[in-house]
Order: structure tokens, then C-alpha cells, then sequence
């Protein structure tokens, strides 16, 4: 195997070319550092939650598949992944979660403060265990965000050495977001995960799915406007909320019937309404 198609299978393990996991992870994170810091965040912090988010992110990619492995196969939209299809071995993608974690860890030892680093366990601990939990539990998107919040409480202990209760509402209200977005992304594979056996919250929530996803939204929206009265924000920041209502609209709309296409349209559209509250934090700084 060349060093190119090894890179290749490498982007494709880590979802590099696919950055839309990153940026659900990245946009709540970045504005709870702006919140924490009140507008100015460090930039060494920007800089390593920046790179964190990116790292982690692809480093949950490949621990996923690595559980993964066996099953990936018998589903339509994950069947040609490397390791269901054998480009690479399980102790080479093992490697290279070992590596792609220790390099986040590396960051955060250096350039944060202890109890950032004691957090920092915390978030492995979830980041490791979300894929093995649809064997066990009809809940494993709520442990993935838990897993995709935990950058909130570490930008809070960062930048201040504590984690007040603005940054727990804002933790809950990702909690409830991701559930809420990847029970869609479930709802792509809810047949097929069925068929093999795996558990989702697509599958718990069954033809209730679409009404539980707008509650989770709406419990979401409740905490940011909470967190942004505690904050002082201004009402730029309710208009960025307003946004993410409208997205949360759109994205009850496409799911309607239940069809895989727009469901995973769906999913992909949270992108845009993490990017406005993010927007809209800053912009309240300015």
C-alpha cells in the first residue's frame, strides 16, 4: 500500500473529509469559551479548543468503527468504510486513536490549568465509551452528548478554574440538541439497525421520534435563553435563537415521512444552527 492510499483510508477512518461532526462539536464549544471569557478569550485557548475539537472528533470516528467493525458492514450507509472493508488492520486503527488522543491530551496539559486536565479524563472516558453503548442501552445518543458537551465545562475551567452554573445549562442544553440531531441521523439507519440488532433512540422513540425530537429542541432553546439572561446578553443573541428555532422548523419538516435522504438532511442542517448562536454570542460581545 502506498503512503497516499494509506493517508486516504486515514481521512476517510477519521471522517477528515467529512468535518460535519467537527463543527457540531466545534461551534458550542467556542461559545461557551466566548461566554466564559466574556468576549475575549485567550488565544492559546481559541487555539487548542479549535485543534481539540478537530482531534477528538476524529479520534471518536475511529474508536467508532473500531467497535464498529463487524456490523458496519450489513449497513447500507456505512458498508464501505476501512475497516468493515478490511483496508486497514484493527491494530493500526487503534494506533492511531492512541495517537490522535494523546496529541489532544498534550494540548491540554500544556496549555490549560489541573483541573482542565483532570476534566480532560472525563471526556476520554465518554468519548471511549459512546460506541459500545448502542449494544447495551437504547440511549446511546445520550452519552454522545454527553461526550460532544464536554468541551463546555472545560472552556469554563480553562479560562476561570470553574464551572458555574452557566456552564451546566449550557452542557444540558447540548445534551439535549445532540439527541435531538442524531436521533435523526439514527432515523437514516433505524431499519437496518433493527435488522442487526443495534439500539438508537430512533428506535426507542419509534413513531413518537419526531414529537420527542421537538421537545429536546425546545428544552435546548429554554436553557440557551436562560444561560443568555445570566450572561447579560443582548438581543442580538435571542435573534441568533430565533434562528436556531427556524432550523429546528426546517428540520421537523424534512423529517416528516421519515425518509432516510432528508432525515440525513436534517442532521446535517444542525450545522447551521450552532454557526448562528455562535454568531450571535459574538456579535452580543462586540
Amino acid at each position: 500500500m502506498t503512503l497516499s492510499q494509506r493517508l486516504d483510508i486515514y481521512q476517510q477512518l477519521t471522517r477528515f473529509d467529512k468535518p460535519i461532526g467537527s463543527y457540531l462539536l466545534l461551534w458550542p464549544t467556542l461559545t461557551a469559551l466566548w461566554i466564559a471569557s466574556e468576549g475575549i478569550p485567550d488565544t492559546s485557548l481559541l487555539i487548542v479548543f479549535t485543534l481539540g475539537v478537530f482531534l477528538t472528533r476524529s479520534a471518536g470516528c475511529v474508536i467508532n468503527d473500531i467497535a464498529d467493525r463487524k456490523i458496519d458492514g450489513k449497513v447500507k450507509r456505512t458498508a464501505n468504510r476501512p475497516l468493515a472493508k478490511k483496508l486497514i488492520s484493527t491494530k493500526e486503527a487503534v494506533v492511531l486513536f492512541v495517537v490522535l488522543m494523546s496529541l489532544a491530551f498534550l494540548m491540554v496539559l500544556l496549555f490549560t490549568n489541573a483541573m482542565t486536565v483532570y476534566l480532560s479524563f472525563a471526556a476520554l472516558a465518554l468519548a471511549f465509551s459512546y460506541p459500545f453503548m448502542k449494544r447495551y442501552t437504547q440511549l446511546p445518543q445520550v452519552v454522545l452528548g454527553a461526550a460532544f458537551g464536554f468541551g463546555i465545562p472545560m472552556a469554563f475551567s480553562a479560562t476561570a478554574e470553574q464551572i458555574p452554573m452557566i456552564a451546566w445549562m449550557l452542557y444540558f442544553a447540548k445534551i439535549s440538541w445532540t439527541v435531538a440531531y442524531d436521533t435523526m441521523y439514527a432515523m437514516v439507519d433505524r431499519d437496518d439497525d433493527l435488522k442487526i440488532g443495534v439500539k438508537s433512540t430512533a428506535i426507542l422513540f419509534g413513531m413518537y421520534d419526531n414529537l420527542i425530537n421537538a421537545l429536546l429542541q425546545f428544552i435546548c432553546l429554554c436553557l440557551l435563553v436562560s444561560a443568555g439572561v445570566l450572561a447579560n446578553l443582548g438581543a442580538i443573541y435571542y435573534v441568533g435563537l430565533m434562528v436556531m428555532a427556524l432550523f429546528f422548523c426546517y428540520q421537523q419538516y424534512l423529517t416528516k415521512d421519515r425518509i432516510r435522504e432528508q432525515c440525513f438532511k436534517a442532521f446535517l442542517n444542525n450545522h447551521y444552527a450552532g454557526l448562528a448562536v455562535f454568531i450571535a454570542v459574538i456579535i452580543s460581545y462586540l
